[in-house]
Parts: C-alpha cells; structure tokens; sequence
C-alpha cells in the first residue's frame, strides 16, 4: 500500500492508491444542535434518486438518532469492533489503526456485511435517550439523559474504502468536485463497496443486480445549486460547499471557515481513516466520551467555539446564511450586520440581517379600532 497523508488524524496512513486530490472538494456541513429528525431531507432525496424497483429499503440520505438508532442495524458499533483500541490525545496523531492498516491480509479494508434484514429498520432506536426516565425525574444540566438526530448521506471520501475495494474499478472520483461515483455500466454486482464502506453508504440493488449509492446531486452541483437534501432542510441545519485541506484554507469560504477558522464543526469517525467529507458542529448536551469516539479529541473545544460564538457576528452572521439560499456559496462576508453569500463568479446571491429587528407594537390598533392577537 501507498503511504498517504491524512489530515483528520494528523499522520500518514496505509492506502491502495497515492495521494491525490482533486481541484475542489464535495462537502456539507451539518448543526446537530439544530436537527429535529422531520426526515424532509430523507424524503427528499428518496423522491428525487431512489424510488425505483430494488430501492424499496434504500435511504441515500437518512437521519438516526443516537445512541441506539442506526441504518443498517448496528454499523457504527460493528465497524469499530474490528478496529480495536482506538488511542487518540488532543493534538496527536492517531495512534490507532485505520479500518486500511487493521484489514486481514488478503483483504483491502477491514470489514462487515450487513443482511438484507439490518437495512430494513431504519427507524430503529428513534427518539430512544441513554439512561433511565424515572417517575418524577426532571431536566438538569448537564443533562444525564440524551440523545441527538445524525443526519447521514454519503461523505464523498478523500480516501473512499469504496472505490479502493472495487475489483472492476467501476468507482471513481470525480476531477471536478471529488464526488464519488459507481460506473454502473462496469459494476457487476459484486458488492465488495458494500462490504467495505465503514459509513455503510454503498447499497446493493436486489431488482438491478447492481450497486447503488449518493451522487451528491451532481446535475444540480454542476448547476451550481445545493443538493436536494440541503435545499429542503426546513431546519436550515445544512451548508453544501467546497472544502480545502487545512494548508488551502481560506477564510470567506463558509465550509472553511466553520472546519478549520473556528473548529466547530468536526468529521464523524476519522478514525477510520477515510477523511470524509462531511462535518458535524456536535451537540452540545450530549455525552462528552459518546461524542469524543464519534468526533475525535476536539470535541470539547468545538463545543466551546460553538458556546462562545455569541461574541462573535462573522460566524452568526455564517450560521444565519445557512439554509437561506439554493445555490452554492463559494464566498461570504459580514458587514455591518448584513451577511452575503457570493456565487463562483463573486456575484452576490443572497444577504440577510445577522440579527431580526425586534418590533412591539400596542396591543389595542387604534387606527383600526382592533385588538391584535398574538399572530405573528
């Protein structure tokens, strides 16, 4: 295996091909303070890509709740059972194995297969907490009872175990965007991408006889919109954009600055070693050790950020940006309380308030002789 760096866990690892990136990079950016679980994302894309025959169970975009919902059934818990202890300090390398170096010899990644049944849950656990609700027992900080939403599409790898499985080479990497695709006219099926996708986000078609998977909306990427699960966030949750490695980072960029200006949001299981491309600002009431084995060591700084960001409006202004337009935000700025987003080209596509004017009005409208109710 080649020797590649990889940035999330701040060392080189083992992975069948050489390094490479591409011109810019796939990646959302999720607030899991914000989510509700509505699964209009989830809705979205199952309207938009997989409604067909053999896709009766197949969820691009889904949203479980943690720590005991997960699709399919168990995935998180079973792909770190084959890595072992998994040793990781704050400003260290990661001195675990990734799924890459704890594979058996004859296999590229270390792995589990899922049944057809563990797919045919993915509601399991919904809105179950961690510990126990007694009679009489009432909310305390910090909380002792939680559970969160994790919203999941596939994370458009740096490194995709995927692509790096594949005996047809029918999985590539797109120059572009870094999205990653299945070439179904060379797919035959074999569900090895399956087997080896630690995130589970490979899907075997049973009536095609093919594997499936997100294709990161790339019709309406390279339109210049967001996908179709960002564009429908009623939470206004999510930001699609580009991200670039720590030593390309710019500061108007949104994805950027979120990622690596104030380190607030994180990718989920690094550990694994495949640099994903999605990132999770984590949720601030949730267990801390749960949380730290799904974001790595910086979780408790990230949270912090988060906490603190009151103090600072280019980030509210960033987060308020979030969800208030269609397209793709290449750039961004926040001037005297206003924050734009900017298009490729650097024309302004969307500005609003950082913070909404507050109006009281008199309860009786003299002019109309009217008492006004409580209606916004």
């Amino acid at each position: 295996m080649a020797k590649v760096k990889n940035w999330q866990i701040n060392r080189e690892m083992e992975y069948p091909y050489e390094e490479h990136r591409p011109k810019r990079q796939w990646s959302i950016v999720f607030d899991l303070n914000k989510c509700i679980a509505c699964q209009t994302c989830s809705l979205a894309c199952k309207t938009t890509w997989t409604s067909g025959k053999g896709q009766e169970y197949m969820f691009w975009n889904n949203v479980e709740t943690k720590p005991y919902g997960s699709y399919p059934l168990a995935w998180d818990v079973r792909v770190l059972e084959q890595l072992g202890q998994q040793e990781w300090k704050k400003k260290e390398p990661y001195y675990g194995k990734t799924i890459f170096e704890a594979a058996q010899p004859e296999e590229v990644a270390a792995h589990f297969a899922p049944k057809d049944e563990d797919w045919m849950y993915p509601n399991m656990g919904e809105d179950d907490c961690a510990g126990t609700v007694v009679g009489g027992d009432h909310i305390s900080m910090p909380h002792n009872k939680w559970f969160f939403y994790l919203p999941r599409t596939c994370a458009h790898c740096t490194y995709p175990a995927c692509l790096a499985a594949c005996p047809r080479k029918a999985i590539y990497k797109r120059e572009e965007d870094g999205i990653v695709l299945i070439d179904q006219s060379r797919c035959k099926g074999y569900g090895e991408c399956v087997r080896a996708c630690p995130y589970k986000k490979s899907m075997y078609n049973t009536y095609t006889r093919v594997s499936e998977k997100c294709v990161g909306c790339y019709p309406a990427v390279e339109q210049g919109y967001q996908p179709m699960c960002v564009q429908n966030c009623i939470g206004k949750i999510r930001i699609m954009g580009f991200i670039n490695p720590p030593w390309k980072a710019r500061d108007d960029n949104p994805v950027d600055y979120l990622v690596h200006k104030k380190g607030i949001a994180l990718p989920y299981y690094p550990q694994l070693g495949l640099e994903p491309n999605i990132y999770y600002i984590p949720p601030i009431h949730a267990d801390r050790n749960y949380l730290t084995q799904m974001f790595g060591p910086n979780v408790e700084t990230a949270i912090n950020n988060y906490q603190s960001l009151r103090e600072d409006p280019v980030a509210q202004g960033l987060l308020v940006l979030m969800g208030s337009s269609d397209r793709i935000l290449h750039r961004f700025d926040v001037v005297k309380g206003w924050a734009t987003g900017y298009d490729e080209k650097g024309d302004k596509i969307v500005s609003v308030p950082v913070n909404e004017a507050l109006i009281e009005r008199p309860a009786f409208d003299e002019a109309r002789g009217l008492i006004r109710g409580n209606t916004p």
